[in-house]
């Protein structure tokens, strides 16, 4: 409907005017945080001074850094203008910023890199470059004076070249990031100027290029992070002409892709690194059916790799996968083996019984059953084991489960959370040594003497306990956590207890009872339980300031009329769009400005009221009903005319919003599908003086014909006659 749009039209177009004059370009000075992000900035504010110590610039419009921009910013210790425009930088933009530790100048357009840049950055520890367009690095090294560098983001998909010389100048990186996605020339020794990195973070798709950095970084990088590549059949040796000792202790591999052959290439490949502890494979996909070489992966020797992680792996063939039969011999030094979100429903007994020194296996969030796990736990297997995760699987019967876990004659701790058993029988089978156990979210109504009395721990959180009443003489923690319960455990049959969590049950008083013969030590309460009258008077001073604080907010920015104002276009907007013709008694109802009365009441008025026959206009100071609220006025004088003519001028769109009397006037909705208004332009108006927000109006005078006032007698005369023809239409 109209009046909707009509009202905040205007509204939009005063508001707009009232921030435009209070919103100048932001002072950083006052304070050592400045934060002008995203605020449409074309170059870098002026009037930073040396007060600033972090300036954050990002998501603007920048184009240039100039020599002068930061010259007096000499304190500035963080620097971020990312993901702006930049393609040029003078040459000693940076010169005064000898504190600066991070400089962020990642997703902007810079087409080169240079020395020159970072030449007097002697603090700097954190650099981000990627996201440029450069292609290479320059024939030398843009980074040989930033000797206290730690982390250094750099690539982008046009980076194509990695030099010799490149990296000169940097000895030890806490991390390096690399967007090589599209790197196809990497000449070798380019990295090996490094002599430390702790973690490095690469995407690379040229199987040629990867294998020359691996050999170049054996010697330096002790975590290697590889993402986006299809892993090749390696000819050559990932350690020839690599410098020894190796010190990379752990590969990483995100989505990368692999087929049987390369993978049984990768593991014979990988054993040559000696000092290699740690893989992992991370949103990769598996094209196979696990036909791996396993004779060549025999013939190669034991692995050293003594930790697995596979975290949401996809083999696309997972209906033919075979049973890894023939890798028994590469397993048996594996000490740590973690399987996540990959669909795991067995591992086959014969292969199961090879893992001779595992000790921690995790197989969380997959499809184990209980029929499946008689053979992944079958007489035998697993014989080293001290810690089992199969948390959220699909495992239903309790007592099946305690009966095949008790086959590990090591195993002292257990996760067996998040699966749906329900019930819990009175008697089960665990393993002797069995010291923490999770039975946290398995919807078990209640305790038993299934639980284990070996327990130093034990979680039943998240369950439907009304009551807890074991007897465990050796558990040190209990974790009742969100149950049904009313009342503590009794301290007797839990004599050595040292830490108890009952958050969020039923709880209502504590008996002496409760605590007879053990001493409380330390108790971890929240401030509202602890608290709890301090807490509710402090959140009924915080409302009751709340509301005083949105009183004030609205008797400023008038919100209260602005709620009134909504209500009423409710309320017209259940009226019909048009009144019935007997009650239309207006020709027009004329909407105008205050400063432009004189020619609307002595000229307008008696040209078209005093005309043969008589128009009847409809003007507020004359006809509005008083002591009747000025918007329902407005929209019955509206509905009562059979048109709206505007009278536009630069007073019109500037109006004060705060005299309700005139800006009502505005409200009307532009309907370009009728004939309804009627624009009669007083004065020229420039573009530039209509709001922005004024859209509509900007819209209506490019689409509709108006008419303007003429200076000329004659014109006018002509004026009046195409006025009063529209009136009649």
């Amino acid at each position: 409907t109209w009046q909707m749009l009509a009202i905040y039209m205007v509204l939009a177009a005063n508001l707009s005017e009232q921030q435009a004059l209070k919103q100048a370009s932001p002072s950083c000075c006052a304070s050592q945080l400045c934060n002008c992000s995203s605020m449409g900035f074309d170059f870098i504010p002026p009037g930073l001074t040396a007060k600033i110590t972090v300036l954050n610039l990002a998501h603007n419009r920048i184009k240039r850094i100039q020599s002068q921009d930061l010259q007096q910013a000499v304190n500035l210790r963080a620097l971020l203008l990312q993901s702006n425009r930049i393609s040029s930088i003078d040459e000693d933009s940076f010169q005064s910023l000898a504190k600066l530790e991070l400089l962020d100048l990642s997703n902007n357009s810079l087409a080169h890199l240079s020395s020159l840049w970072f030449g007097h950055l002697f603090s700097l520890q954190h650099l981000h470059l990627q996201g440029n367009s450069y292609r290479d690095l320059g024939q030398s090294s843009p980074f040989s004076s930033l000797r206290n560098l730690s982390s250094l983001h750099l690539g982008n998909p046009w980076f194509s070249v990695i030099r010799q010389g490149n990296f000169e100048g940097i000895e030890h990186l806490h991390k390096l990031w690399i967007d090589g996605s599209n790197l196809s020339q990497y000449e070798q020794g380019s990295l090996k100027s490094i002599k430390e990195i702790n973690h490095m973070i690469i995407n690379i798709r040229n199987i040629n290029v990867f294998s020359e950095i691996v050999r170049d970084l054996l010697h330096s990088v002790s975590w290697l992070e590889v993402t986006e590549i299809k892993l090749p059949v390696l000819k050559k040796s990932l350690v020839q002409n690599s410098t020894r000792p190796f010190r990379i202790q752990k590969l990483t591999f995100k989505e990368t892709f692999f087929t049987d052959q390369t993978i049984s290439h990768a593991i014979v490949s990988l054993k040559a690194i000696t000092s290699l502890k740690e893989l992992e494979a991370i949103n990769c996909v598996l094209a196979g059916k696990g036909i791996w070489n396993t004779k060549e992966i025999a013939r190669s020797g034991q692995s050293f790799v003594e930790t697995v992680m596979i975290k949401k792996i996809m083999i696309q063939n997972f209906h033919l996968f075979f049973d890894l039969e023939g890798m028994e011999s590469q397993i048996n030094e594996l000490k740590r083996l973690t399987i996540l979100s990959s669909n795991v429903f067995m591992v086959p007994c014969n292969l199961s019984r090879h893992f001779s020194s595992l000790q921690y296996l995790d197989f969380h969030d997959n499809l184990l059953v209980n029929n499946r796990l008689n053979e992944t736990i079958c007489k035998g297997s697993w014989p080293s084991l001290q810690t089992l995760n199969l948390s959220q699987n699909s495992l239903k019967s309790l007592e099946q489960t305690a009966k095949y876990i008790s086959r590990l004659p090591k195993l002292n701790n257990l996760d067996i959370s998040q699966n749906n058993f329900g019930e819990i029988p009175n008697v089960c089978e665990w393993p002797e040594n069995l010291k923490y156990l999770n039975l946290s979210s398995t919807q078990i109504p209640k305790v038993t003497t299934c639980i284990p009395q070996t327990l130093e721990v034990l979680d039943v959180s998240a369950n439907n306990l009304k009551e807890f009443g074991l007897q465990l003489p050796f558990l040190k923690e209990l974790y009742l956590t969100r149950n049904q319960l009313k009342t503590l455990p009794g301290a007797a049959p839990i004599p050595n207890l040292v830490a108890l969590s009952v958050r969020r049950n039923k709880l209502n008083s504590f008996s002496k009872e409760a605590f007879e013969g053990a001493q409380v030590g330390t108790v971890h309460l929240s401030v509202t339980e602890c608290h709890r009258s301090l807490v509710v008077s402090l959140i009924c001073v915080l409302v009751f300031l709340l509301i005083l604080l949105l009183v004030a907010v609205g008797y400023k920015y008038h919100m209260v009329w602005y709620l009134r104002m909504t209500w009423a276009w409710l309320q017209a907007k259940r009226k019909p769009k048009r009144a019935p013709p007997k009650d239309v008694c207006y020709d027009a109802f004329v909407s105008y400005s205050e400063n432009d009365s004189e020619w609307v009441e002595n000229t307008m008025v008696r040209e078209l009221e005093q005309a043969c026959p008589p128009f009847r206009l409809c003007l507020h100071k004359r006809d509005f009903v008083p002591g009747k609220w000025i918007v329902d006025n407005i929209i019955d004088s509206i509905e009562k005319s059979h048109k709206t003519l505007f009278v536009l001028s630069e007073h019109f769109v500037r109006s004060e919003w705060c005299k309700y009397e005139l800006d009502f006037s505005h409200f009307r909705l532009f309907d370009e599908n009728n004939d309804a208004a009627i624009l009669v332009l007083l004065e020229p108006i420039q573009s530039n003086v209509i709001p922005k927000r004024f859209c509509k109006l900007r819209k209506i005078m490019n689409t509709k014909t108006y008419l303007e006032w003429p200076a000329g007698e004659e014109e006018q005369q002509m004026f009046w006659e195409n006025l009063k023809g529209a009136l009649k239409s």
